[in-house]
């Protein structure tokens, strides 16, 4: 029982992470260098009691490159939240990246050999296309509406930000480095990489007040990244990949009860059942992973 709870930690902090984030406000810039700032201090505290056997270079580029990435695929992600919302975001986001990764590693990785990862995975590709399309639902909001305008946007800056999530997940792997011993020079390279990127918005004004409020949001994101970690060691990937996509069920729901995100009655029934499609797609692609 206490694995399964560890398991399900990850899941918990990133499903309120974009809650806690849109609940302190600020630009998409003062979010996106909070969540660095906090990722930065928390691998610092990391760095104290774990440290790597050997600073190899292999080691510091590939985390430097993966906290890169991610900082693209964040500030996408966020720019999305305040386009079309966390609870319509959230799920597209997660199913988006559960097919990414799902089709990097068949692809690049082998990692289907038997019929049976086959049909499971091919399966769950479906339910969470399916859960998707769903999710993003809209009654009575035609395309040139501002409701819909901002959806189209909002599709476009989350294919980008799962581009960067995809390569945040898989550049470890194809390094062959230690998710453990690559916490702090991620950290370096989100912060590097959010500073950089934040330039490129309009008064960015990367080091205001809701900046280091947003430091909060980071924390809570970290913690859910050593959660993932402890998880895996514990339960082993399969289950431990499986739990963290629970996510998506807290913030889709926060997204609704804390940040009072209006939808129509059938948005919402929709909304729910393809939710429901892609929690059990990401259940079907974790037992791919058995």
């Amino acid at each position: 029982m206490g694995n399964i709870l560890l398991g399900l930690l990850p899941a918990l902090m990133w499903g309120i992470q974009p809650i806690v984030m849109q609940k302190i406000g600020g630009k998409a810039t003062n979010q996106q260098m909070g969540m660095s700032m906090g990722a930065l201090l928390f691998s610092l505290g990391i760095l104290i009691f774990h440290q790597p056997d050997a600073w190899t270079w292999n080691l510091i580029i590939s985390s430097f490159l993966c906290g890169l990435v991610w900082s693209y695929g964040q500030i996408n992600q966020i720019k999305s939240f305040h386009l079309i919302g966390v609870s319509k975001a959230m799920p597209i986001s997660t199913g988006a990246q559960l097919i990414g990764t799902a089709l990097f590693g068949v692809l690049y990785f082998g990692e289907w050999q038997t019929t049976m990862q086959y049909v499971l995975g091919i399966t769950a590709l479906v339910l969470i296309i399916i859960g998707v399309t769903c999710t993003a639902y809209q009654e009575k909001s035609g395309e040139d509406s501002k409701e819909g305008q901002n959806m189209k946007k909002g599709l476009i800056i989350l294919a980008l930000s799962t581009v960067g999530m995809v390569l945040y997940a898989v550049i470890p792997r194809i390094a062959g480095i230690s998710g453990w011993d690559a916490v702090f020079p991620q950290a370096v390279g989100m912060l590097v990489g959010a500073i950089i990127l934040c330039h490129f918005e309009e008064k960015p004004d990367i080091w205001g007040k809701k900046s280091f409020q947003n430091i909060a949001t980071g924390l809570v994101f970290a913690v859910a990244n050593i959660g993932l970690l402890l998880s895996n060691e514990a339960n082993g990937v399969a289950v431990g990949f499986t739990l963290s996509q629970m996510n998506v069920v807290v913030s889709t729901l926060g997204g609704f009860f804390f940040l009072h995100e209006v939808k129509t009655k059938k948005e919402l029934w929709i909304t729910i059942a393809g939710l429901a499609l892609v929690v059990i797609g990401g259940i079907l692609i974790g037992l791919t992973k058995a």
